[in-house]
């Protein structure tokens, strides 16, 4: 098979991604076999392309956004079909065992495995994944609309939970990319008045466009005192702004795997009054079921910018660069 790995992480201007042969995968026990049909580009495959994360392996695969077709079945595999369209996503195995597993905080093993970082993910044409760690895609979804809804809108929907907002309340958003845009149109579809502060001109136009209440610069104030907010963007700096610009015993949720350095914290004016900061790890098996069963009803509409398999490299560089609005998907038959 074809596919893209990490040869050596690096600024990804210099080309830390290669593209070549490697030998097709075989599903193991409880395993399926995909043929990768779509695959989102996510923040976490940059920060591991560039050495942000470090890789868990030599020519790591990256990818975890993964729409496919199930082609093959390992031994034991009964939960789905050959032809069933399936997703992939961050979390790829947990150890069932550990004291998180047993309370149902999964997240949170002690053990855990991750597609695209552990495993082998879907910058590729073939992958596996463990039959009760996929997904079944709706139907209401192209496999360019599935893609991102696997990772951006999981992670979303667990922030957004996590930020304990309240019924009605006033939600800020800092950072308007692939995960904020989906975690957007949750809120506002559940009665929420949402105020996004983002750097980007042109996703300022799409949140007003989706409903949000007011759409300014990373640094504003809302105009009204939050009862939660979500960090997407992997900026320290904006905890402090994102903390005051709470009201009393509001939270902030950071929803990155990777954070810059946060600057010394002004406990009056940041913390006191039972505000609350708190980040968010991966997600549960739980979290993603109930998060597709909401992106349906709603529906969710991903805003998506569709690059040909054999310019993953390009894409992530356009990432870093912030040149699309939305949530950037490779597809094999662009």
């Amino acid at each position: 098979m074809r596919a893209w790995w990490v040869e050596g992480p690096g600024p990804i201007a210099s080309g830390p991604l290669h593209m070549g042969d490697r030998p097709d995968p075989s599903p193991g026990p409880c395993e399926v076999l995909l043929s990768v049909l779509a695959c989102g580009v996510c923040r976490t495959d940059l920060h591991l392309a560039e050495g942000d994360l470090r890789p868990h392996g030599s020519r790591r695969i990256p990818g975890h956004e993964v729409v496919g077709e199930v082609v093959g079945l390992g031994a034991g595999s009964s939960r789905f079909r050959l032809g069933d369209r399936v997703g992939a996503a961050w979390l790829a195995r947990t150890c069932g065992s550990c004291r998180f597993c047993q309370r149902g905080s999964e997240n949170l093993c002690l053990a855990p495995t991750f597609t695209g970082w552990d495993t082998d993910g879907g910058y590729a044409e073939l992958m596996t994944v463990h039959e009760d760690y996929a997904y079944r895609i709706p139907e209401a979804f192209t496999d360019e609309q599935a893609a991102p809804l696997l990772c951006a809108g999981i992670i979303g929907y667990r922030a957004l939970r996590s930020s304990g907002l309240p019924p009605g309340g006033r939600l800020g958003i800092y950072g308007f990319g692939g995960s904020a845009h989906l975690t957007a149109q949750m809120a506002i579809f559940e009665g929420a008045g949402v105020f996004v502060m983002t750097r980007s001109a042109a996703a300022r136009k799409l949140a007003l466009e989706l409903g949000a209440q007011f759409a300014g610069a990373a640094d504003d104030a809302p105009p009204e005192l939050l009862d939660a907010a979500i960090l997407f963007a992997p900026a320290g700096g904006l905890v402090p702004i994102a903390l005051r610009a709470l009201d009393r015993g509001g939270t902030l949720a950071v929803a990155g795997i990777h954070l810059s350095e946060i600057p010394v914290l002004d406990y009056q004016k940041a913390l006191f009054q039972e505000r609350h900061l708190r980040s968010v790890t991966a997600n549960t098996r739980a979290d993603g079921r109930e998060f597709l069963a909401l992106a349906e009803k709603i529906p969710l509409r991903p805003t998506t910018v569709p690059y040909p398999w054999t310019m993953a490299d390009q894409a992530l560089l356009d990432l870093s660069r912030d040149r699309f609005t939305g949530a950037v998907v490779l597809l094999r038959s662009a």
